[in-house]
């Protein structure tokens, strides 16, 4: 009973802290920084100093203890007008979830916006790259992102789908257009592509450059059944996946092909997706050639396989080892990628390489950066001008 009124009064604090922006501590001289693209306001920290460490400041005079954690913990120290504050290690490139840990509560930080990831909404926090700006947005036409809804015979229940329009569809009344079906990884869901990811922008600066051919993009949510435990290669990760395909194949693609002027035909369908959305992608693409002639699998974890071994693919897809000339000449693009600090990078090369050997043929790219949306931008960025030629 202590325990629960020790958690309800943490989480009256949280709750407090998270809904008065007064507890937010304005940008003080912190050398030459600027705060973070992903603040709520630009005024505000989080702040990204020259060398790509980050102070963050939080007024919460009242709490004893708080901590940043962005993949490694800080603690903050407290100043005498109750303003935490540090500075953390130069950090790589990219975007990156983080939380603010009060009293030993993890929570969003009301100077930042928030992100489905972590399986929750989380702050995120946008660290520049030099010279890199595909996934910004540029003076160029702009497509649309749509939010649908479709009731699922699946799971008897209404589920939501992003879709991105290209520039030229309300301009071109009788062309149909190709669609790439794209996933989300573990822990987040249908607006990650949209919000994380810079769906749309990496889309209008690909077609404006004419660099990418004028496509739809729906994004999904593939969850179709939550607690699926962890690891791929498992039974019950299999009947997940399967279980996806069925939404995908006979709901979410049929009510896509009602609503939206699309070229419904397998050479103009496409299916790719980051890490558990990786795995799902490869699976249901190479199982389905009827239905997708190109697939891609940015960071997939499924590579990784079972007790440190690579994934057991002829176990997987049956004939991709025995027969790969049937999947050569199905698939108009196998695309595999991941970071080279991945946690998957060796396995997925190994993979590579295999498969190679075993005479499958299929393109491929590796990126600086670990399992994070930096990366799978550049993937995405890489693969979607391969399509559709």
């Amino acid at each position: 009973m202590r325990q629960n009124q020790n958690l309800l009064v943490n989480l009256t604090f949280v709750l407090s802290f998270c809904f008065f922006p007064f507890f937010t501590a304005k940008a003080q001289s912190v050398g030459k920084s600027t705060p973070a693209s992903t603040n709520i306001s630009q005024t505000s920290c989080p702040c990204i100093q020259e060398d790509l460490s980050v102070v963050f400041k939080i007024k919460a005079p009242d709490a004893k203890q708080v901590q940043i954690d962005l993949g490694k913990l800080y603690n903050m120290t407290k100043d005498e007008q109750g303003v935490w504050n540090v500075t953390t290690a130069p950090q790589l490139p990219g975007f990156h979830y983080y939380s603010l840990v009060i009293d030993g509560v993890a929570v969003a930080d009301p100077a930042s916006d928030t992100f489905f990831g972590m399986s929750r909404e989380a702050s995120g926090i946008e660290i520049p790259e030099a010279g890199v700006d595909f996934h910004l947005i540029k003076d160029v036409p702009h497509g649309t992102v749509q939010s649908k809804r479709y009731f699922s015979s699946k799971t008897n229940s209404w589920r939501r789908i992003f879709v991105y329009l290209p520039p030229e569809y309300e301009q071109n009344l009788t062309k149909k257009y190709p669609v790439l079906y794209l996933q989300h990884g573990a822990g987040e869901d249908e607006t990650g592509w949209v919000k994380q990811g810079h769906l749309d922008i990496i889309m209008d600066n690909l077609i404006a450059q004419k660099q990418a051919t004028p496509m739809i993009v729906v994004t999904t949510n593939e969850y179709v059944i939550r607690n699926i435990g962890a690891g791929y290669n498992t039974e019950s990760t299999n009947h997940f996946m399967d279980l996806f395909k069925d939404e995908l194949v006979d709901v979410i693609i049929p009510f896509v092909n009602q609503n939206y002027r699309i070229a419904n035909d397998r050479e103009h369908r496409a299916i790719a997706g980051l890490s558990m959305g990786g795995g799902t992608s490869f699976r249901i693409g190479m199982l389905n050639p009827d239905k997708f002639a190109w697939v891609g699998a940015f960071s997939s974890s499924a590579f990784r396989g079972t007790n440190g071994n690579i994934f057991d693919a002829e176990k997987q897809i049956p004939g991709i080892f025995t027969n790969p000339e049937k999947f050569n000449t199905h698939l108009k693009l196998l695309y595999i990628s991941s970071g080279e600090q991945d946690h998957s990078y060796e396995y997925t090369k190994k993979t590579i390489e295999t498969f190679k050997e075993k005479g499958l043929k299929l393109q491929s790219n590796y990126f600086p950066g670990a399992h994070e949306w930096h990366v799978w931008r550049k993937a995405l960025h890489d693969f979607v001008p391969k399509l559709f030629k």
